[in-house]
């Protein structure tokens, strides 16, 4: 088509931490985005503060280079599964991906998720071997299981035939074919595969204007910024525009008004411009209402396009406003207005997280695709000011064919292989099958198996405990299978403080013996606050808060100094994963604490009666 053929829109995907960030980072540099006076961070995409903290990209982001007169569209994706909404958006604005792998690792779980949506997407692939430079690099081998990934998919026959880059991102090098790119390599031989290898947009600058929208971002001059790919037609500063939305659909006019501003990318930058035509990937400002997956069109000829569809949540928390008697010291957003606003915020940004009413106002259930992208959202709000208490996460069940079905995830277990006896050991009381064992790297073996969504709250932290913190797991949702049955929780019970106050070390000393604790000698403590797990089964109350009795009677032993153990650190995602049903995460700006429901023991007592 016309004003097309100098476009590409190509999405990086790849498995967590195979590069895709960095070779962005080197695409930047290769096409003199940044002059030589520039000294670009490191990661320039991952512009949030917790992608730099966890080494993960959370929001699929764009930036645009411009390759021997083509421009380039790039989409840095990200690769943990609990983010694949944000996957499934990015391949809505390309067309065609970078599959980027690990020269060492090959694919793995997340690796087939994206290529799995890109292959429904028919994305014509390019594939990169990255890190071809290590050690243990095996590019032929992984080669080959890439090509066997492909068939398992079954991938259409045109998209069998694709060419193949190795790279070393983090130095900008690669090569035509497999190998390792020589010395003064650049990634010219990369960016000219993209320009011949990925097919120019398709749509007619001539037909009237369908433009989706599949992102929302803010700027605090411009309000809500819509981010989406005009797919027919041109979208011109000035003119006048339909929004299209679900409303629409339910029979109410559409909202229409002038385009006052239109943006474009241009490096990590985004600028004014004049227009947008089929192909290209717009931003746009001064329309409030606009929600994911809505088309602004031709007032002359509003025709809606298809919405995006991303996989439902799998599990689902509660969260309200914080209500201990530690409540409004150290957060600034206390109200339930503010939390209902808040999420309502996040739902409209983001389309894999749904919201729910509850029984009460002032308790709202979130559903997600997983444990991190929900501590994701905890830790953001958190950072934000607010104050807030949340529940144990459980699974989205699903009725099938009269039955109670729950969603089952695939993972991989890479381990030393001392600690596959321990891997499995801990997989099977969960419901946990092992489908596949293999060996990896020198002395390492590769597990992979299956197991119950419910089954896995926890199992990572467990996992990098009887490991050693040497475990690498990965996992995705695979499908849903019959309700499994009960699984097991913690071993311990809960250390319930019985009274408010300041701990104190002669307490801790008496205690220790009884169990593992979470609060040190000075920390202020409430009733009905967990301050550590028993060694028993059932929950204790207990006095953190006990001085020394003053008596004019002195002995030895009396006087021993003191020796604690360190208590167990508390983070947002250990505290989420140890909560048991009657209990909340309190998480505050400056502290995590874990509570019961019922603070005061004749109320639980009570509670269990009934």
């Amino acid at each position: 088509m016309p004003g097309t053929e100098h476009l590409r829109n190509v999405a990086i995907v790849a498995h967590v931490d195979h590069g895709k960030t960095t070779l962005v980072d080197a695409m930047l540099r290769a096409t003199g985005v940044f002059g030589d006076h520039e000294q670009p961070v490191e990661r320039v995409l991952d512009s949030v503060d917790q992608e730099r903290e966890r080494g993960i990209t959370i929001l699929a982001k764009a930036a645009s280079v411009t390759w021997k007169g083509t421009r380039i569209n790039v989409v840095d994706t990200p690769g943990h599964a609990d983010f694949g909404g944000e996957v499934e958006r990015a391949l809505a604005l390309v067309d065609g991906i970078l599959l980027l792998v690990d020269a060492a690792e090959g694919p793995l779980p997340q690796t087939r998720f994206v290529l799995s949506k890109s292959l429904a997407a028919r994305l014509p692939a390019v594939v990169v071997l990255n890190k071809v430079d290590r050690p243990d690099a095996r590019p032929d081998e992984v080669l080959g299981e890439i090509e066997q990934l492909f068939l398992d998919l079954e991938a259409p026959l045109e998209l069998l035939d694709f060419p193949i880059v190795s790279a070393v991102a983090r130095e900008g090098r690669s090569v035509l074919g497999v190998g390792v790119p020589p010395p003064h390599a650049d990634l010219a031989p990369l960016l000219d595969t993209v320009v011949a290898h990925v097919p120019p947009p398709k749509g007619d600058p001539g037909a009237p204007l369908q433009a989706l929208v599949t992102n929302l971002d803010a700027s605090d001059y411009l309000g809500r910024l819509a981010v989406g790919r005009v797919m027919h037609g041109v979208l011109r500063k000035g003119d006048t525009v339909v929004l299209l939305d679900t409303e629409v659909a339910e029979g109410k006019p559409p909202v229409k008004r002038r385009l006052a501003s239109l943006m474009g990318f241009e490096g990590v930058t985004r600028r004014e411009v004049p227009t947008r035509s089929a192909g290209d990937l717009f931003v746009v400002a001064g329309f409030p209402e606009v929600e994911v997956g809505d088309t602004f069109a031709d007032p002359l000829f509003p025709e809606p396009l298809p919405r995006l569809s991303v996989d439902e949540p799998v599990l689902r928390m509660t969260f309200a406003v914080n209500s201990s008697p530690l409540a409004g010291r150290e957060g600034t957003v206390l109200t339930s207005r503010h939390l209902r606003e808040r999420l309502e915020r996040e739902v409209l940004g983001n389309v894999s997280i749904r919201l729910r009413d509850t029984g009460s106002p002032d308790v709202i259930e979130v559903a997600g695709r997983g444990e991190l992208q929900l501590a994701v959202l905890i830790e953001a709000m958190r950072r934000e000011g607010y104050e807030l208490q949340v529940s144990r996460p459980e699974v989205v069940a699903r009725d099938i064919d009269g039955r109670r079905h729950e969603p089952v995830e695939r993972g991989v277990i890479d381990v030393p292989d001392e600690y596959v006896g321990a891997v499995t050991q801990a997989l099977a009381p969960r419901k946990g099958q092992i489908l596949d064992l293999r060996p990896g790297d020198v002395g390492r073996t590769v597990i992979t198996w299956e197991a119950p969504a419910r089954g896995l709250i926890g199992f990572r932290s467990l996992l990098l405990t009887e490991t050693r913190g040497t475990a690498l797991i990965h996992t995705q949702h695979a499908g849903w299978v019959p309700w499994a049955g009960e699984l097991p929780h913690r071993q311990g019970g809960a250390m319930v403080a019985d009274r408010a106050g300041i701990v104190t070390a002669y307490a801790l000393d008496q205690l220790q013996q009884r169990g593992e604790l979470f609060v040190r000698p000075g920390e202020t403590v409430y009733e009905g606050m967990v301050v550590g797990e028993s060694a028993r089964g059932e929950d204790m109350v207990v006095n953190v808060c006990r001085s020394k009795e003053k008596t004019n009677i002195r002995t030895h032993s009396h006087d021993e100094a003191i020796k604690l153990a360190p208590p167990r650190e508390i983070t947002l995602e250990s505290a989420i994963e140890f909560i048991a049903d009657d209990e909340l995460v309190e998480v505050t700006p400056s502290s995590i604490r874990i509570r019961k429901r019922l603070l005061t023991e004749a109320e639980r007592r009570r509670h269990r009666r009934r």
